[in-house]
């Protein structure tokens, strides 16, 4: 058989924990010579993080904790994809109500950033978000997003925090580059319903059933 063509079944899988944001299984996957190799898997809702840019062309931030680096990061508005049956464009605009407080009259999908595929299916869309506006947060959850801290910065500062490694959150490098080229004029944005081939589907069918 030649490269490139061998199907990757999986011959036998087990659930090892199931938590609140992630589940972890173990799959027996066929090699190509033959073999069965052991692959771990962190299963994930997705997400969705929003490019929010005003008419200024500043782009929003939040400055979040985040404990498994063990320090506060600049990042995207962002959230899960934990309300079964929810649009990803739906969800991106209520977390970027609640964590912003804002609302966008024009919506397009950026990019799709898989975090790490080796152990993940964690797959996170980020839309870009224009024509802005105020609205309620709302009431603020008692957690990490009570310290949130806002800041409205020009995209090209923002583009320089990525390149600086300032800025390191995947979603949010991937987001600020892709809305600075579509700003730019050099490519058009998908519209805000594209298909969405690689959403995660294995931990919401999980909690369905």
């Amino acid at each position: 058989m030649a490269a490139g063509e061998h199907e990757f079944h999986t011959v036998g899988s087990q659930d090892v924990y199931a938590g609140r944001v992630m589940a972890l299984r173990v799959d027996d996957v066929a090699m190509p010579g033959g073999s069965v190799a052991v692959r771990e898997v962190v299963e994930h809702p997705g997400a969705v993080a929003v490019a929010a840019v005003d008419a200024d062309e500043r782009i929003v931030l939040i400055h979040q904790y985040r404990h498994p680096v063990g320090r506060r990061l600049w990042e995207l508005p962002a959230g899960l994809l934990d309300v079964d049956g929810e649009a990803p464009e739906l969800t991106a605009a209520r977390e970027l109500a609640e964590e912003a407080g804002l609302a966008a009259a024009e919506w397009s999908t950026l990019v799709d950033v898989a975090a790490s595929p080796g152990f993940t299916d964690e797959v996170v869309r980020v839309f870009l978000a224009r024509r802005l506006s105020t609205v309620d947060r709302g009431e603020i959850a008692d957690d990490e997003e009570s310290d949130l801290v806002l800041r409205r910065v020009p995209l090209r500062e923002a583009v320089s925090m990525v390149l600086s490694g300032e800025i390191v959150n995947a979603s949010s490098v991937g987001g600020i580059l892709a809305a600075h080229a579509v700003l730019s004029g050099a490519v058009t944005p998908r519209p805000a319903s594209a298909p969405w081939q690689d959403r995660p589907h294995r931990w919401a069918d999980r909690r369905r059933g």
